[in-house]
């Protein structure tokens, strides 16, 4: 329901501008993301902690995603209806989670609102960025031959990586500033989902390489009680919340050969692929095969 509802809204003049993981207005970014029990966790069971986290994490991520800065916050939270000193506590907790991210990331709560319902728990979060002089990563930015870099390792987010993962905003923003990258979007759906969504808002197709995408170990984990590959943890689990990007191949090859991510935030880049012309999204599989790459991933409604 999410992306037909995008791509209605989408015709409208007045909605041109979306499509990217946050807008961009005035030499501001903003996006907002919510999360809602029963769908985005499960309050008996994950620290309330960390559920605050999260929710803030998420918009961050999509702030890294567009190559900007984050500045300011707005929360909004829906509480289940009952005791006010529990709902109190509640919230309190929710605060302790988001602020070493708040910290870390200079970032100030600056507004919001509060309110109770016959329901679960329901968290909003607006982050509000400012846009670099070099501009920002947009969907539609790839062009052909780009090579197709990821950062860190993906699949198996289940375990515990949705929850503690850390939003690469200082990875993002030092590309920015050093380096050409064409364009941007982080995985919060699955990699194979959101890479379609890079190569349709470009008008192009991509060949990727199985041997080539860094996968967790939590994926291999995840494939004894699922049954599934890890490399099918890695294309669909989805909120590894890593960065797709595109980049000019000489420009991939210098990044791939320093590592400079790695030295100064411990995060590895690893090419996986390259944008293509003729528009067909495929895979290469380590048998040598080669077959369409399906949008694997989370579709929310």
């Amino acid at each position: 329901m999410e992306l037909a509802w995008v791509e209605r809204l989408r015709g409208e003049r007045e909605m041109e501008l979306l499509g990217d993981d946050a807008a961009v207005w005035g030499g501001k970014v903003f996006t907002v993301d919510m999360l809602t029990e029963g769908v985005d966790f499960i309050l008996s069971e994950v620290a309330t902690e960390l559920i605050g986290r999260k929710s803030l994490a998420v918009n961050l991520s999509d702030i890294a995603a567009m190559g900007a800065v984050p500045e300011a916050a707005l929360v909004a939270v829906s509480l289940p209806r009952g005791d006010s000193d529990k709902n109190l506590l509640l919230a309190e907790k929710l605060y302790s989670g988001m602020k070493p991210l708040l910290e870390k990331y200079n970032v100030k709560i600056i507004g919001g609102d509060t309110n109770c319902w016959d329901d679960g728990l329901v968290i909003s979060v607006t982050v509000i960025g400012s846009v670099l002089p070099q501009g920002v990563f947009k969907r539609a930015g790839a062009k052909a031959n780009d090579a197709i870099l990821v950062t860190g390792e993906l699949g198996g987010s289940i375990l515990s990586h949705q929850f503690i993962f850390e939003p690469r905003i200082f990875e993002a923003i030092y590309l920015n500033q050093n380096h050409s990258i064409h364009a941007g979007i982080d995985i919060s759906d699955g990699l194979a989902i959101d890479l379609h969504r890079v190569a349709k808002e470009s008008n192009l197709g991509t060949i990727i390489y199985a041997d080539a995408i860094p996968i967790s170990r939590d994926a291999s984990i995840c494939t004894k009680k699922s049954g599934r590959l890890p490399i099918e943890h890695a294309l669909s689990d989805g909120e590894d919340f890593e960065l797709i990007l595109a980049v000019p191949e000489d420009e991939a090859t210098k990044l791939i050969e320093s590592q400079p991510l790695l030295d100064r935030f411990g995060c590895r880049l690893s090419k996986i692929g390259k944008f293509t012309t003729d528009k067909n999204i495929r895979i290469v599989n380590k048998n040598g095969t080669i077959e369409k790459l399906e949008p694997l991933g989370f579709q929310h409604g």
